[in-house]
């Protein structure tokens, strides 16, 4: 009887303690499905829940909470926990570097452009990365694959693919020409050479791409990739310049030389190949064309009187170079942000954005801003616009009744205001340009 009471007892509480830490398993998996839905509903009111470009989109079929797709994503807040299922929370900010996809055990992840509201407009491509003219292929940034590893993988699957359509016979002074020298560009560069293709590559401005425009001090988030003729790179942190001598030192280990400030204006089919003709005049020929150039390689422009002065720029190099300068720095999204705290260390910095808030930036670089603008080191103003830029001075409107004028000393002028898809380009060549809403560009097989 006593043996009996006994294990009435001990089963009791048994069962009590796991009663108890099942409570508290729920109650946790509560409290934090709350918080992300706090999350959410913040996002929403800042405007970045909606995704722009590439993203992550959940399966709730196939989602079993692992949580492994959270832990994988070196960005912050991109995914939560919601009600025991994973759910995307800031998903402007995804880059698209695809870890959580490749993270997930049940394959619940899709990496989607555009929405079913919003659309993407891409070049039309096929699996093999060639265009509607065939002959003419596109890797990268531009196809939609802005992530470096990605880039490179892109790069050197197409020319893959080139070498696969048949080099044939023709009259061209080269197989193949690769227009941009970003990360698709180099590696598709790479793989030309490898291949023992005469290859040419164009870049309208120096090395490295939209990577070259990166802030000096920018820190850019990388994966293992392999790159030809040189192998698998372990760069989970590196900066821009590390990255720019790195990809430096492989070309000229392989004696590839990339011919810079060289912006093509037009691809001419030509009885089989292509006349490729740059903005200076020179004209090139090649059997195939390698697109690789970025979507934001040509900078938005604000078309106001003395846009043209030397004082503006569109981009920031070397921000420790500039000291002692009343600088305005103009928008709203991370790269604006990043380059006036840059500049705040040194210069008086003036951020300009015509909005009523900095919705588009990263969790980490809003409480920068914050901190800077607190500390008085920058004088943001927001619902503004830079109407005028004359030599010594800058006149921005105020939004408001009568639309005030302001003056203010002014020695540089730095413009963030995004970039265009090279539409008119592409179209002149004749590609064929597609809206993308909500469509997958990397899934499980």
């Amino acid at each position: 009887m006593e043996t009996l009471v006994e294990n009435i007892l001990i089963y009791s509480v048994v069962f009590a303690f796991c009663l108890a830490v099942v409570i508290l398993y729920l109650r946790r998996q509560k409290r934090n499905s709350q918080i992300v839905e706090e999350k959410i509903l913040q996002a929403k009111q800042d405007g970045i829940h909606e995704p722009v470009s590439l993203h992550p989109v959940v399966d709730m079929n196939l989602c079993i909470q692992t949580g492994a797709c959270i832990s994988a994503c070196p960005e912050k807040d991109i995914l939560g926990i919601r009600n025991g299922k994973a759910t995307t929370i800031n998903a402007s900010h995804c880059i698209g570097h695809g870890a959580c996809f490749h993270a997930c055990p049940t394959q619940a992840i899709t990496l989607c452009i555009g929405t079913e509201k919003r659309g993407v407009e891409l070049p039309h491509i096929d699996q093999n990365f060639e265009t509607n003219i065939p002959g003419i292929y596109i890797a990268g940034e531009l196809g939609g694959m802005g992530l470096i590893k990605n880039a490179v993988e892109q790069g050197k699957q197409a020319v893959e693919n080139i070498i696969k359509a048949g080099k044939k016979h023709h009259a061209a002074a080269y197989d193949l020409i690769v227009v941009g020298a970003g990360p698709a560009g180099i590696s598709a560069s790479l793989t030309a050479k490898k291949h023992n293709l005469r290859c040419l590559t164009l870049e309208q401005d120096t090395l490295g791409g939209t990577v070259f425009s990166f802030p000096r001090a920018k820190i850019v988030m990388t994966s293992p990739m392999d790159l030809p003729l040189h192998g698998k790179l372990r760069l989970y942190e590196t900066s821009k310049s590390e990255l720019l001598e790195l990809w430096k030192s492989v070309l000229q280990k392989n004696n590839i030389t990339i011919k810079e400030n060289a912006k093509v204006e037009a691809i001419i089919p030509e009885n089989g190949h292509f006349s490729v003709e740059t903005l200076s005049g020179e004209k090139f020929t090649s059997r195939f064309v390698l697109l690789s150039i970025g979507r934001r390689g040509s900078p938005r422009k604000l078309n106001i009187p003395g846009e043209g002065l030397e004082k503006v720029a569109y981009r920031l190099l070397e921000p420790d170079l500039v000291k002692g300068q009343d600088v305005l720095v103009v928008g709203g999204g991370d790269s604006a942000i990043e380059s006036a705290i840059l500049l705040s260390c040194e210069n008086k910095v003036i951020l300009s954005y015509r909005g009523d808030t900095l919705s588009r930036i990263k969790p980490r670089n809003r409480e920068k801003i914050d901190g800077v603008v607190k500390a008085g080191l920058i004088d943001l103003r927001l619902n503004t616009n830079l109407v005028s830029i004359e030599k010594e001075e800058i006149v921005l409107t105020v939004a408001g009744e009568g639309e005030e004028k302001v003056r203010i000393k002014n020695d540089l002028v730095y413009i963030f205001a995004g970039g265009e898809l090279p539409t008119q380009f592409l179209v002149k060549i004749g590609l064929q340009i597609t809206k993308k809403f909500g469509e997958a560009l990397l899934k499980h097989h």
